[in-house]
């Protein structure tokens, strides 16, 4: 039951968005600190399945690791900063793009990359190192390229993403070595657990922007639907023409495809004053999810 309502997750987030638009009453309550709380445990599952092993092991393959930082932190927020330009997006939600552009892997990325039968062991690996080093390139990328729409709080960003983030990690991290009995009862129900409540955060926040998304939302998804579509692309043909190896290409292109979008969305909740920001950030959630569908369905059983 566990292990399908993980691999459905596409689909359980586009429900959410579907019913976030046709009657956000039903999960607009999740708002506030709810969401940050709901991000917090997604990043303690994360931390639950990772030990200080995961990090040594980036010193046997530095080079794969360092290839999927290099495409996640240049790559994608240029690409975000460029698409909000191409497609003349508002400043809240350029804003908006290129804050979710410059955010880490998210634990979807794990995911996707155990159903094509990538490299699931680098994967997680590789959202570990990003999202650790998110702690200080997402607030900095951010500052740099949305300085020309609107006054970025680099120091608010920073600090919602130490709280959000090292700390939960951390925290998982800490319990999986001093207490691996009660972790590994409970370590099976994180990816279904990250999922529902990824979902939970979508469905809210496109419920709370509804009027927007329906007035003005199709310039925005077709902007994200290029980003990711990009990320995917780029992250695949760049790390294949340097390693010559399928399934480290597919591994680097799903972690660079897909975003922490949910991290996105606390970033702007806590740190813009207009709700407007963290739309982009949660309509990027649902389209890398289903695009992330698509990549397993193409690639599952290449290698």
């Amino acid at each position: 039951m566990l292990q399908r309502i993980t691999e459905a997750f596409p689909w359980i987030i586009s429900l959410f968005a579907c019913i976030g638009l046709l009657h956000p009453p039903l999960l607009i309550w999740f708002q506030g600190q709810w969401i940050t709380i709901g991000l917090g445990g997604i990043m303690l599952g994360m931390g639950l399945t990772l030990k200080a092993s995961d990090f040594i092991a980036v010193l046997h393959h530095p080079k794969w690791v360092l290839a999927g930082l290099g495409l996640q932190f240049l790559v994608m927020p240029l690409l975000g900063w460029g698409l909000a330009q191409l497609f003349q997006l508002p400043p809240l939600f350029a804003v908006g793009m290129i804050l979710v552009a410059s955010c880490p892997g998210g634990t979807a990325s794990n995911v996707i990359a155990y159903l094509a039968k990538a490299e699931v062991a680098l994967s997680v690996c590789m959202t570990a190192c990003s999202t650790l080093a998110a702690i200080i390139i997402t607030p900095f990328v951010t500052l740099q390229l949305s300085g020309s729409y609107l006054e970025v709080p680099a120091s608010g960003l920073f600090y919602s993403t130490l709280k959000v983030v090292l700390i939960p990690v951390a925290l998982g991290v800490l319990f999986n070595r001093h207490l691996p009995k009660t972790v590994s009862r409970i370590v099976s129900f994180a990816p279904a657990a990250a999922v529902l409540l990824i979902s939970l955060i979508v469905g809210s926040v496109v419920g709370q922007g509804k009027e927007v998304i329906i007035d003005s939302g199709f310039r925005l998804i077709l902007a994200l639907l290029t980003l990711h579509a990009l990320g995917f692309f780029f992250g695949f043909i760049l790390s294949f023409r340097f390693f010559k190896d399928w399934k480290i290409a597919k591994t680097i292109a799903i972690e660079v495809g897909m975003q922490n979008s949910g991290l996105g969305v606390v970033l702007a909740r806590e740190n813009f004053s207009s709700p407007l920001v963290a739309i982009p950030a949660a309509l990027s959630s649902l389209i890398h999810s289903l695009l992330g569908g698509i990549f397993v369905r193409l690639f599952r059983n290449k290698n």
